[in-house]
C-alpha cells in the first residue's frame, strides 16, 4: 500500500450539508477499496490564484490515506465525475513527505485544542 494524499477544491456554491456529503462520498469510496485514512483537513473557503469555472474561491479539503496504487485512477475518475469539483490533485507521498505530513497533521490538532 502507497501514501497518498488528494487536495480537493468544491464549488463554492454549495451548501454546507452539500460540502459534508461530498467529502464523505469520497471517503467512503476510498474505505469501500481497503483504503486506510490516516487524516482529513477541511481548510475553508479560501480565494483561488485565477479563476476556475468562472469562479474566484472555493472549499479546499485536503485526504491523507493509504491504498494500493491501481485504486488512485478509479479515485481521479470520481473527481472528474463530480460536478461540484472544481480541481483535485493526487501526490504519492514518499518516507520524507509522509513524516512531514505527521508532523503537519499533529501541529494542526494542536492549534485546535
Amino acid at each position: 500500500m502507497n501514501h497518498y494524499e488528494t487536495v480537493f477544491i468544491l464549488n463554492p456554491v454549495l451548501s454546507d450539508t452539500q460540502i459534508k456529503e461530498t467529502v464523505q462520498k469520497f471517503e467512503d469510496y476510498l474505505v469501500s477499496r481497503g483504503a486506510e485514512m490516516i487524516s482529513k483537513e477541511d481548510w475553508g473557503l479560501k480565494k483561488l490564484a485565477y479563476p476556475i469555472q468562472k469562479k474566484k474561491s472555493g472549499f479546499y479539503h485536503l485526504l491523507e490515506y493509504k491504498v494500493a496504487g491501481e485504486e488512485i485512477t478509479a479515485f481521479e475518475l470520481e473527481f472528474r465525475r463530480d460536478d461540484s469539483v472544481m480541481r483535485y490533485l493526487s501526490v504519492r507521498l514518499d518516507k520524507h513527505a509522509a513524516a512531514w505530513a505527521k508532523v503537519r497533521t499533529e501541529r494542526v490538532k494542536s492549534t485546535k485544542k
